[in-house]
Parts: C-alpha cells; structure tokens; sequence
C-alpha cells in the first residue's frame, strides 16, 4: 500500500515509520520538499521513504494520513484541492488545540462541531476516518502496556473505511472502539484534552484508554 503522510512532527514521523516497517511505502509532505524533517527521517528509514510538498504526498497515498497542526489543517487541505483526496481514504489525526495560553490547551472548536467535520466538508470526495488522535506519538506503534493492548476510538461516515482503518490500527497494535460517523469528532477530540490534561497533573506521558466490557 502507498501512504501519504501530511506533516513531518512527531505524530507524521511515528506513524509514517511504522506503515514503513509494515512494508508500505511512505511518502512524508510538507511546504517544501526539502524539509529538514522530511529528509532526515526518510534517510534513517530507508528504502520505504520518500518526500515530496504536500499535495505530491495526497496525490501519492492510497491512503492520506493527516499530522499537521490542528490550527494550520484547513488552509493546507485548501491549498492543495480536494481533488487530490477524492476516492481515497484520509485518517485524520489531527486535534483543534489551541497553544497560545500555554499549558494545557484550549480546543479552538467543539461541542457543536469539530476539526473532524471541517475536514470531511472540505474534502467531500474523500473517506474521512478519525483516529490516532486520543494518544501520544510515542505509543502509536506497537504500544505496550501492562494491562494489554490499548483501544483506538475511530469515527468516520464511510463503513468501508472504518474496516480498513480498523485493520491498520490492529496491524499497529491497537483495539478498534468505532464511535459512529465523523460528528463524533466532536467527542474525541475533547478525549485528547483528557489525555493531555493527565499528563499535565501527572507529569507522564506514558497512559492510553482502552474500553472494557463484560
């Protein structure tokens, strides 16, 4: 499978060097193709990476992963046309956080909408899947944790994609909680606030939630 990855932080870096260990093929977008970011983790990923702008990442992908700030998502998703996303499946990572008064942050939307419904209405030709969004980069790969492998709460409209978004998440190692359509965004987005917020009070970033049923 090809993916595209849309962003070069921590959470484009993490995920994109695990589809490669998985034996896809990766191309990480940014501004530029020359990105330090981009360049550097493609040389010490190897022959799976590559870089490109962002729109050569989207026309790339079978699939488009979504890891740029919250805050920028929308004018690069503009910028590069939502024609390079029809058809394909887009796992959005992203949250709506807003840093500019520190720590914790503020959400900049939800309750009544969310980056997630953003995102579907301006790629309406895509499959828009969230998840990867309720945990930190340091766990998305084959997480480990004593109780078990942890739970991905994913939502989107489009069933096919969940089952397809489900199957990664289950080769990354995850659990598959399918919360419903893509205006569920606007409850697991505010999830990573808990998230975050425990790390605050705790000082550890080291936690992920799972569901338990009986």
């Amino acid at each position: 499978m090809k993916v595209g990855i849309l962003g070069t932080g921590d959470v484009g870096r993490a995920l994109g060097t695990g589809f490669a260990k998985l034996g896809h093929d990766v191309k990480m977008g940014s501004r530029s193709k020359t990105n330090e970011k981009a360049v550097a983790w493609a040389r010490e990923t190897g022959a799976k990476a590559s870089v490109g702008t962002f729109a050569e990442a989207a026309q790339f992908g079978d699939v488009v992963v979504l890891a740029t700030l919250g805050t920028a998502t929308e004018d690069i998703l503009k910028s590069v046309g939502a024609a390079a996303f029809k058809g394909k499946i887009v796992i959005d990572t992203t949250n709506p956080l807003d840093f500019s008064g520190g720590m914790p942050p503020k959400l900049f939307v939800g309750t009544t909408d969310s980056l997630g419904e953003r995102i579907q209405r301006i790629l309406p030709g895509a499959h828009v899947v969230k998840a990867f969004n309720t945990v930190g980069n340091a766990w998305m790969f084959k997480p480990d944790f004593p109780g078990g492998p942890p739970d991905m709460f994913i939502c989107g409209n489009d069933a096919d994609a969940k089952k397809t978004v489900g199957q990664i998440l289950r080769d990354f190692g995850w659990g598959i909680v399918d919360s419903g359509s893509i205006e569920s965004s606007r409850y697991l987005e505010p999830m990573c606030m808990v998230w975050v917020i425990h790390g605050v009070l705790t000082n550890s970033w080291s936690h992920a939630f799972k569901l338990l049923q009986k």
